[in-house]
């Protein structure tokens, strides 16, 4: 009976992204991830014809767990409260709570090191990101028009696009500083940008 190989793959995904993360794509060589997933090289051309393709498909998994992440908060918020200006404060709030966890779990978003590599870039992994910073600015931008109907000469793109511009920033400010309580408290910032917006 064949072998479920996918908890292998798995392991190889979860190693390359502390990689890359930590490290960058291209300092990030295939011996250094087929040891840091305990697996072989047979295994990992098994799932990756190359080190291309395991870019491709860990960018791939990375901003699907992204949206996923802000399709459970979009819920998490429109389920919360009947207050329109309340569900825009509790997404962020949700975010800002577990911001200690997120840095705990990873130095830096993957995102980061893909757009400042130009041989990704080339390699079209930039689509994806793309894809995910619309998915962050619709959904935040359904929950701002919902409380701010006629914004006082804002476009509520631009304020939804902030949200992911400060967590960028955030990790960036984190790992320059050594000081990984910059995510959470950026984000009360932004929280309490928009409350005072809200508040108008």
């Amino acid at each position: 009976m064949p072998r479920n190989g996918a908890p292998t793959r798995e392991r190889i995904l979860d190693a390359a992204e502390r990689l890359v993360i930590d490290n960058g794509y291209a300092a990030t060589s295939l011996d250094r991830v087929i040891a840091e997933s305990h697996s072989s090289k047979g295994s990992f051309f098994h799932h990756f014809a190359s080190k291309d393709e395991l870019a491709r498909a860990l960018v791939e998994r990375y901003a699907a767990a992204d949206i996923a992440h802000l399709e459970t908060a979009l819920a998490e918020a429109n389920a919360a409260s009947d207050d329109a200006a309340e569900r825009v404060l509790r997404f962020v709030r949700s975010f800002e709570d577990t911001a200690d966890e997120l840095m705990s779990a990873q130095s830096s978003c993957l995102y980061v090191s893909v757009l400042t590599e130009r041989e990704l870039v080339e390699r079209g992994t930039s689509g994806q990101v793309t894809n995910a910073i619309v998915a962050w600015r619709e959904g935040l931008t359904g929950l701002l028009q919902a409380a701010l109907p006629d914004p006082p000469g804002l476009d509520l793109h631009d304020v939804a696009d902030h949200l992911f511009v400060t967590f960028e920033g955030a990790f960036i400010l984190c790992r320059a500083t050594g000081d990984p309580s910059h995510m959470r408290r950026q984000l009360r910032a932004v929280r309490q940008l928009y409350q005072a917006l809200l508040s108008r």
